[in-house]
């Protein structure tokens, strides 16, 4: 699947102005990189008076810290990790007493990291741009790893549920490779093309099938 890869340089619509701040940031970060994300530039960007940004996040690390939280957000709408509790209804489901859970698990997987890769370019360019800056900044590292576990724990609960007796292990193991992809799609070497869906969920269902000894 071939993409366009334009980073969208207009933020996504916020319903406060706080999300809007955010979001341009965001947008900034992933347009310009972190050295074209200042206050000035934010309320440039998202066409608010001078020195609007600077009364919402006085710091730096202020607007970087409301930028994680509202890319957090906006991955969840994406990523959506409730849906994965029970990703199917009926046989095929995990809620459904299916006798084999990892298909449906491997097809729920597939289909939030495929949201991911074909709507949010934008958004992964930011967030490699605010880990590298968290790196440096130790206020930030911790601000960033707890927005982190909102994914990580749903996802350990989800090895629990198909049998995993190693379950974080099993977690960190799927987000490692999900964040291969990613980054493989977003910036390295695989950015002109993206995955089917088809070939992630066949990624998936070996990674789980390998992991449970199946």
């Amino acid at each position: 699947m071939t993409v366009d890869h334009t980073p969208a340089r207009t933020p996504a619509p916020g319903g406060s102005r706080a999300e809007l701040i955010a979001d341009s940031a965001l947008a900034l970060l992933a347009e310009r990189g972190m050295r074209g994300l200042t206050h000035r530039a934010v309320d440039e960007a998202a066409g608010l008076p001078p020195g609007s940004t600077s009364n919402h996040a006085r710091t730096r690390a202020a607007l970087l810290k409301a930028a994680v939280r509202r890319l957090a957000e906006r991955e969840a709408q994406v990523l959506r990790p409730g849906e994965m509790t029970h990703p199917g209804d009926g046989p095929g489901g995990l809620g459904g007493g299916a006798a084999d859970p990892i298909p449906p698990l491997a097809d729920a997987l597939a289909l939030a990291l495929h949201r991911s890769l074909v709507q949010q370019r934008d958004l992964l360019i930011a967030r490699y741009e605010l880990a590298l800056e968290a790196t440096r900044r130790p206020e930030l590292r911790e601000f960033y790893d707890a927005t982190g576990r909102g994914f990580r724990e749903p996802l350990e609960a989800l090895m629990i549920s198909v049998g995993s007796g190693e379950p974080r292990r099993h977690a960190q193991s799927l987000v490692a490779w999900s964040e291969g992809q990613m980054f493989s799609c977003a910036a390295g070497a695989d950015h002109a093309a993206l995955p089917e869906r088809a070939a992630l969920r066949a990624g998936f269902e070996e990674l789980l099938r390998g992991m449970l000894g199946q």
